[in-house]
């Protein structure tokens, strides 16, 4: 049979070979469809890059540290001659920066600035995510009650959340931390690294939850009268059932947003509590602690303050920009 047999006075081609292939569909899930949507977006993928980049080095510092040959406890500048100048100033330009001493040397105690910075990534990190994770299953666990009971009890705990916001948090947490490290340290003793951290933990999570609960209620209170979850509590659902099967599923992008959000935030509050005085002090590294004694000596030397002021813009810009993407990819109908 020729080829003019094979086609119909219609113009349709019955020949196999020629026949067009049918479209087959793939099924998306809305996790594979948002990373689609995440990976389209460069500046979120440079983001990230570079988020991961933070949570890299902050995890791998000790072995960076091994490689590298010192740590950030020695001080270089006062056991070595030639370090350090009559004034307790690294010598060199730019801090002491040299090939043993890749960000310089710290004034006055000439202690390695790259190996303080490694290990303040992690103090702020550390801080920084488990207060995060903290406000999130609080701030989420609260929402979701209040939104979804309504009536008195609502009315209660959206009273509680606005005394909580209503606080100025800077101030009590200043106010607060050396309160509550006096309950379990006496004052002729110096309080541990890891009551320090925890305190802080603590403190912060105690004014950061409310943001979250207030964020979550509304949004529960727009979906308890959806079809959905009237169909669930007619069916004879406990309430229990419905908002974790109905409406906690649906509040995952608001949940990671704020998440994805609050982390840089933290991490410049850790930071600004530790300048202040009320957070992680001496021998610790911390980006607050160094940013705090470059602010005593930048007159003579900008060095020591500029390197963990510009990780923390780095850091700060970069999870924010992530968060943004993050954002469009779990809800592109809000860009």
């Amino acid at each position: 049979m020729d080829a003019a047999a094979s086609t119909d006075p219609d113009g349709f081609d019955h020949h196999p070979a020629r026949r067009p292939a049918a479209a087959t569909a793939v099924p998306r899930t809305p996790a594979a469809l948002a990373w689609r949507r995440f990976r389209s977006d460069r500046t979120g993928m440079v983001a990230g890059i570079v988020v991961s980049l933070f949570f890299v080095v902050a995890l791998c510092a000790p072995l960076i540290s091994a490689v590298y040959g010192k740590d950030p406890y020695t001080t270089y500048g006062q056991d070595e001659s030639g370090l350090l100048d009559d004034y307790g100033y690294p010598v060199g330009a730019m801090g002491g920066v040299s090939g043993r001493f890749w960000l310089g040397l710290e004034p006055g105690l000439g202690r390695d600035v790259f190996t303080q910075l490694l290990y303040g990534i992690r103090t702020s990190l550390l801080i920084a995510m488990a207060v995060v994770l903290i406000i999130t299953v609080l701030g989420t666990a609260v929402g979701l009650v209040s939104g979804y009971a309504g009536g008195w009890l609502d009315f209660g705990i959206s009273r509680v959340v606005d005394v909580a916001l209503s606080f100025p948090s800077t101030l009590f947490i200043i106010a607060f931390v050396p309160v509550v490290q006096s309950l379990f340290v006496s004052a002729d003793q110096q309080t541990p690294t890891w009551m320090r951290v925890m305190t802080l933990v603590v403190v912060l999570s105690a004014f950061g939850w409310a943001p979250v609960a207030r964020l979550l209620r509304g949004q529960v209170i727009s979906l308890r009268t959806r079809e959905f979850v009237e169909a669930a509590r007619i069916g004879g659902a406990s309430p229990f059932r419905i908002i974790v099967k109905e409406l906690l599923p649906n509040l995952w992008t608001p949940i990671l947003v704020t998440a994805s959000l609050s982390v840089p935030a933290y991490v410049t509050a850790e930071a600004a509590l530790s300048y202040l005085g009320a957070g992680i002090v001496e021998p610790t590294p911390d980006w607050g602690r160094m940013i705090h004694r470059g602010a005593e000596v930048y007159l003579s030397d900008i060095t020591y303050m500029l390197v963990p002021g510009v990780a923390i813009l780095i850091f700060v810009v970069a999870f924010n920009l992530l968060g943004d993407s993050v954002r469009d990819a779990l809800a592109p109908s809000g860009r």
